[in-house]
């Protein structure tokens, strides 16, 4: 059978079964990882797999059932038992579910890739990775280490409404940390981010970030972070640089608009969300300077695709704008519920498991500064970034983050290097302090976002660039 087959006769056995509505995907998954340690390959992951994976809607109830097969019988089997779940489900839960409305689709779709991540000799990728981390080591770490990750990710969608979509999504990125180890604390410095960059596209991307080119400066960071002062604890102006400041629309804005918490539909292992449905369109979330927009169509970045996991096309739109609450992360059937007639931000990271609703691209639109007009308008202040911790509560409300390196911010200029920096804050007021942003966005992709259960992990992305934020709690008071 063609994978479109075996997806056609999944959904078609679901309705015979009784299902109101079903779809089923086809996932042909392939993997590939590297990694180094002091100018040597420490180890090379290669994985594969194919499946089908359907649901079925009955009632209120939804039904999942996946096999590792294509046949005939194997697809028509998983449709029956993903409607027999759903049925049993029904029983127990609350009225009949609806879906937003959605356009059939026939259609097909890729990322734009220059060069094959997976085609690039496994040689080429190894000696770029031993010369970058034997470099950090030859300039004084302790401990140097790279890594890259390739996904490779071919869909086949089909609905009883009548979509057919197939995609081919290639997604790939890396990164190397230099680690110093002093007689009583060790520092670690990363480029470009603690856990690399990654993108929607090919191997030109890994090749743009030049890792070699930044192994010593990351080694002697390290080690001068060892006897660098300790940031200090009070209440100051904060600049956040644009790799942190990612991490906190991902934790504190991505999170606690998604849209399943916000209904308590995702409340064991990840938590919900502060907001209140209620307040959609007039909770002041941040200062009129807090754009954020849901936007898995910017090329390149890692959240983006053509069409999300329940056929809906990718669609710019705005989760906050000019400060003000005003979107979401929906499905079909929990904007239903909230009475939104959009979806599009439901993904599943493999054919064995129930698609939910996750972040595509969430980030800020560009501001009217520069980083260096920031600096230049603080009197009294500190510069981090690059994340080294993070700690949000289950509510997505108060977090406190550490980064790897800050500096002190005074007169306009920056001065003297500190270590162990961190901050603490409450959502939506220290989004509310934010008083200058700049207009370098760099698309930052997280390929590591727990959520679920069983979990699952999402690919995400989080255009950001360099902002001060007034009043905000830095340091550890002793």
């Amino acid at each position: 059978m063609t994978e479109f087959d075996a997806a056609a006769a999944a959904v078609q056995a679901a309705l015979d079964a009784g299902a109101r509505y079903a779809d089923a995907r086809v996932m042909h998954l392939r993997y590939e990882s590297m990694s180094a340690r002091n100018g040597a390959i420490e180890e090379l992951t290669q994985d594969e797999s194919l499946g089908l994976g359907v649901r079925a809607l009955v009632g209120s109830g939804w039904g999942f059932h996946a096999v590792p097969e294509l046949s005939d019988a194997a697809a028509r089997a998983a449709g029956r038992r993903a409607a027999e779940v759903a049925a049993a489900s029904a029983r127990v839960a609350g009225p009949p579910i609806t879906l937003a409305p959605a356009e059939p689709v026939v259609a097909s779709w890729a990322s734009d890739c220059a060069v094959d991540p997976l085609g690039v000799p496994l040689s080429d990728k190894g000696d770029l990775l031993v010369r970058a981390t034997g470099a950090a080591r030859g300039q004084g770490a302790d401990l140097a280490e790279g890594l890259y990750q390739i996904w490779d990710t071919r869909k086949w969608f089909v609905s009883s409404e009548g979509h057919r979509i197939d995609q081919h999504i290639r997604e790939c990125g890396g990164g190397i940390s230099a680690t110093s180890i002093g007689e009583h604390e060790t520092q670690r410095r990363s480029w470009p981010s603690y856990r690399g960059q990654y993108g929607t596209t090919g191997w030109e991307l890994v090749e743009s970030l030049d890792l070699t080119a930044h192994a010593a400066r990351i080694a002697d960071e390290s080690r001068a972070l060892l006897t660098a002062p300790e940031c200090p604890a009070g209440e100051t102006d904060l600049i956040l640089g644009d790799e942190q400041l990612a991490l906190q629309i991902h934790e504190s804005v991505g999170h606690a608009i998604e849209l399943d918490r916000i209904l308590g539909w995702e409340a064991a292992f990840a938590g919900t969300s502060w907001l209140d449905l209620a307040q959609l369109g007039s909770l002041r979330y941040g200062s009129e300077l807090m754009n954020v927009t849901i936007d898995p169509t910017i090329p390149g970045a890692l959240g983006s695709f053509g069409f999300d996991d329940e056929g809906s096309p990718a669609v710019k739109r705005d989760a906050v704008r000019e400060g003000r609450w005003v979107g979401v992360l929906a499905g079909r059937d929990s904007a239903a519920v909230a009475g939104l007639g959009y979806g599009g931000s439901v993904r599943a990271d493999g054919w064995a498991r129930l698609p939910m609703v996750r972040m595509t691209n969430v980030g800020l639109e560009p501001g009217p500064h520069t980083l260096d007009e920031i600096i230049a308008a603080t009197d009294d202040g500190v510069l981090m970034d690059v994340n080294r911790s993070w700690s949000i509560d289950d509510r997505r409300l108060n977090f406190q983050f550490g980064c790897e390196i800050a500096w002190e911010v005074r007169n306009g200029r920056r001065g003297r290097m500190l270590r162990n920096p961190t901050y603490t804050g409450i959502g939506p007021l220290f989004w509310r302090s934010m008083d200058m942003l700049s207009s370098e966005i760099v698309p930052w992709g997280t390929p590591n976002c727990g959520k679920g259960q069983p979990g699952q992990i999402g690919h995400t992305g989080h255009p950001a660039a360099p902002a001060r934020f007034r009043g905000v709690r830095v340091g550890v008071r002793a």
